[in-house]
């Protein structure tokens, strides 16, 4: 009789626990999984991005949504990617947004990218030179002959680079090396004395900036001139830009230099409840977001629905944006 109690014990508990598996199981398969493309993992798009995910990831009971935040190549890669399906949001620099949109620079081939849409923009994205102190730079014009890393094929660093060559009469070959290293090798390279100097775009303080500058003799350089007030008149999306004197070690003055916004895209494919929960769990855990990195301290709500952004609103953006009364 004890033999048949226990038999028919053991047959329930695994029964239970076999349910309790399927349960789980099931709600494992609701929860709707969605992803954002970053940059490399030393620069400030990624900290965005994982920083918008662990947003959302804390009201995943609540709207079903997971989110990561893959490293990518960046701007341009992140924008192919959304296109072909590959991601479903990228934060991307505002100049490549109103690029993919319209099919031109970098898009030409592709062609307009109307079914791109804009959620925010976020911290101001500066263009940066970074030089080794015995490099003898001093200004943009003196990289020619040198060693200079460009950045990767498919960022918005590399694209943003060539864009201010080409308006200042430069070109590749001019360089002695132009470098294809992605955001989170350079800094090593130019300690090493691979390289003379670097570019990136960026909100600061960034680390790999941090990490050159603290781990070797080097300055940032004022990038100033017909070419940058040529780009800036042309073009919406640009402005002047200064980076703090002390921010970083061997700069102690202000840098004088241009920029733009870093901005949040998606496409018409992601829906308007994925976008409304994204934007909903960064808006009202603001604090928090902000408290994630310097570069977000000084966000206003107001200015990143609007500032930066070509692409239209997505309708989960327009949603939450009139439930706040900011539209």
């Amino acid at each position: 009789m004890n033999v048949l109690r226990n038999t028919f014990v053991k047959s329930a508990a695994a029964i239970i626990v076999a349910g309790s598996a399927s349960i789980s199981v099931a709600n494992a398969a609701d929860v709707e999984h969605f992803s954002v493309g970053t940059a490399g993992q030393t620069g400030v798009y990624y900290v965005v991005g994982q920083s918008i995910c662990k947003m959302v990831n804390r009201e995943t009971e609540a709207h079903n949504l997971r989110c990561s935040a893959p490293s990518t190549g960046g701007s341009i890669a992140n924008l192919n990617s959304i296109r072909s399906g590959g991601l479903n949001f990228g934060i991307v620099q505002s100049d490549w947004q109103y690029h993919a949109l319209n099919g031109t620079s970098a898009f030409k081939d592709a062609g307009p990218y109307t079914d791109l849409r804009a959620v925010f923009s976020l911290h101001s994205d500066i263009f940066t030179l970074v030089a080794r102190a015995d490099a003898g730079i001093e200004s943009f014009d003196d990289l020619k002959d040198k060693r200079v890393n460009i950045g990767n094929p498919g960022s918005g660093q590399r694209a943003t680079m060539l864009t201010l060559m080409e308006a200042a009469g430069m070109d590749v070959s001019d360089f002695k090396l132009a470098g294809e290293l992605k955001s989170s090798e350079q800094s090593q390279a130019l300690c090493d004395n691979k390289v003379d100097a670097f570019v990136m775009v960026a909100g600061h303080p960034v680390a790999n900036v941090k990490e050159a500058t603290s781990t070797c003799a080097t300055h940032i350089i004022d990038v100033t001139g017909e070419a940058v007030d040529g780009l800036i008149k042309q073009y919406p999306y640009y402005s002047y830009a200064t980076i703090p004197g002390g921010m970083y070690e061997g700069t102690p003055d202000d840098v004088s230099t241009y920029g733009l916004k870093a901005t949040l895209v998606s496409s018409t494919a992601t829906s308007e409840d994925t976008v409304y929960n994204l934007v909903k769990a960064v808006f009202e855990n603001f604090d928090r977001f902000k408290r994630l990195h310097p570069a977000f301290a000084n966000l206003d709500p107001k200015e990143m629905i609007q500032a930066g952004l070509s692409a239209p609103l997505h309708k989960g953006a327009i949603k939450y944006y009139k439930e706040r009364g900011w539209m």
